[in-house]
């Protein structure tokens, strides 16, 4: 049984884009019907609901927090205005990439040794590995995968802090 007082309306909302692709504040999906009946406005993603305004708006917006929980595994991100959640999600992060390196990795040993026999592997002529500042392609993976969510939330909303 479900003690949960609220109505499901608060937890749905509609993302607003301006204009100029700007994020503003997400609004009512009573209101985002309107504008759509209207012509005022088209959709622009179906997951999560997003429209984007053909009129100039006022581009006002009220302060915005978001947040991500970093993990080994699921990366968590929350975005909070007013009290209330806005956007809530969590990524499945990649965990196959180093057992893909290491499948490539087989495949040029076994392209090598069919042409060259004789031929000694040669370790240091791996210009990536030698680079300053490298980052392992698993690693490189996770990150870049909390970097493309922090954008996507701020395509999204008009994130302050």
């Amino acid at each position: 049984m479900d003690t949960h007082n609220s109505s499901d309306e608060d937890y749905m909302l509609v993302f607003v884009i301006n204009q100029n692709k700007k994020p503003l504040m997400p609004c009512k999906p009573s209101k985002a019907r309107n504008l759509l009946q209207a012509g005022k406005a088209k959709v622009v993603r179906n997951t999560p609901f997003t429209i984007k305004l053909f009129f100039g708006s006022s581009g006002y917006t009220q302060p915005v927090t978001a947040g991500m929980d970093t993990g080994s595994k699921v990366v968590s991100c929350a975005a909070i205005a007013n009290g209330k959640v806005l956007y809530q999600s969590e990524i499945y992060l990649r965990e196959n990439v180093s057992k893909k390196m290491q499948q490539r990795k087989m495949y040029r040993r076994t392209r090598r040794c069919k042409k060259t026999r004789y031929r000694s592997a040669r370790f240091d002529n791996r210009g990536n590995s030698k680079k300053e500042g490298r980052l392992a392609p698993s690693i490189r993976s996770k990150l870049e995968a909390h970097f493309w969510e922090k954008r996507f939330v701020e395509s999204l909303l008009p994130v302050t802090a």
